[in-house]
């Protein structure tokens, strides 16, 4: 049995961010609490959004104090504003950070015995749907918008946790490209190519159907085509990732991901590393690693990504995939090694156990230890 959960409407292109007037009042809803960071306030890119509600006349409040890798003590300030505002559902502008946050502050509004947070981890057994949230991504890669899951860091212990629940997806997601032209060229190579490991290992994890298949490999095409533009700020390129991360989105969040994101989420716990640039840095490394059980999809893998596979050996036709994979990396400026992105030799056994446990990598195609995740950690480092 398999199963499929989207998101209930979605919008997409230029100037798409106007539905948002238009969604909330078909609903009814009286008043929104604004999700964001500092830096899209600064730079003015929620202002496109909180525009258009004040020309509507529709009241809001707006809660800025999201971070990357967003902690339990900001969702926690956020169920307090959410509480205090008075407001009946949440717009979330940014990256998967605010729109993470979004989730949580939305999922214990309506499940209050998970207002710890922490116990949030893992398949949460919350009773009720979370506050409405209509998602804005302002970065191509997360696809945040459309999937069931969210990623929380408990400072604490020093850990990112994966939360997966059917009660967080947004009712509406408004996937509009210029909201996304600010994003600055590390940042877009950065998400684009956690777009890329989404598509790439929701391809080949284990949970993978027919079509959760169809999705991700045009997720790869679209991707693999459209990020070097996109990191060069031209429109094409950032409305083709636009839509080829929410496709990837789609697939991944339906079947589960695989050990690049299990090793990629204690980066961030460790060093508060960017999440794309830790998955990107690692899944060549872990692409070599699952080769060989992966069957023929290297192949067409490759091909997505542009490479003629005719009269390939499976050696060669694998090998060229990883190519494929490392040269988008290399074009769009993404270092090669842990070590150039602060990661310590001293850290690598604490992180190879952190990722072991991770919810990501049991759905990797290749079984994995504690051993077999620090010896690619040490051929990435």
């Amino acid at each position: 049995m398999a199963r499929m959960i989207l998101n209930e409407t979605s919008y997409f292109g230029a100037g798409s961010i106007s539905e948002i007037v238009n969604e909330a009042q078909a609903r009814g809803f009286k008043k929104a609490l604004v999700v964001t960071d500092k830096d899209l306030i600064k730079f003015k890119v929620a202002d496109k959004v909180t525009a258009l509600l004040d020309k509507a006349g529709l009241p809001y409040e707006i809660f800025d104090e999201v971070k990357a890798n967003p902690t339990v003590a900001i969702v926690k300030k956020g169920v307090e504003v959410f509480k205090a505002s008075g407001a009946d559902y949440l717009i979330a502008i940014g990256g998967g950070s605010p729109i993470d946050t979004a989730k949580a502050i939305g999922i214990i509004i309506r499940n209050p015995e998970f207002s710890d947070v922490v116990s949030l981890e893992g398949v949460a057994p919350t009773k009720n749907p979370c506050v409405p949230i209509i998602a804005v991504p302002t970065t191509a890669g997360t696809a945040a918008e459309v999937t069931i899951n969210y990623v929380i860091t408990d400072e604490e212990k020093k850990r990112k946790f994966v939360c997966v629940d059917t009660h967080d997806i947004p009712i509406v997601a408004v996937v509009d490209y210029e909201m996304m032209s600010s994003m600055p060229k590390g940042l877009t190579a950065s998400t684009g190519m956690d777009a890329l490991t989404h598509a790439i290992e929701g391809y080949t994890t284990l949970g993978a159907w027919e079509l959760t298949d169809m999705l991700h490999l045009k997720a790869i095409e679209v991707i693999s085509r459209s990020l070097r533009a996109a990191v060069n700020n031209e429109p094409k390129g950032r409305e083709d990732m636009a839509l080829g991360q929410y496709i990837a989105g789609m697939g991944f969040s339906n079947v589960g991901l695989g050990v690049v994101h299990g090793m990629a989420h204690p980066l961030g716990a460790f060093y508060d590393t960017p999440h794309g640039i830790a998955n990107a840095v690692l899944l060549p490394y872990v692409m070599e690693y699952n080769a060989e059980y992966t069957g023929e999809k290297f192949k067409y893998i490759a091909e997505a990504m542009g490479v003629d596979t005719a009269g390939m050996s499976e050696a060669e036709y694998r090998k060229a995939a990883v190519d494929a994979v490392k040269q988008l990396s290399k074009d769009v400026g993404i270092p090669e090694k842990l070590h150039e992105i602060g990661v310590k030799e001293e850290d690598l056994q604490a992180l190879s156990e952190s990722a072991y446990a991770d919810v990501c990598t049991g759905g990797n195609p290749r079984p994995c230890t504690v051993e077999s995740i620090l010896e690619i950690y040490k051929t990435a480092f």
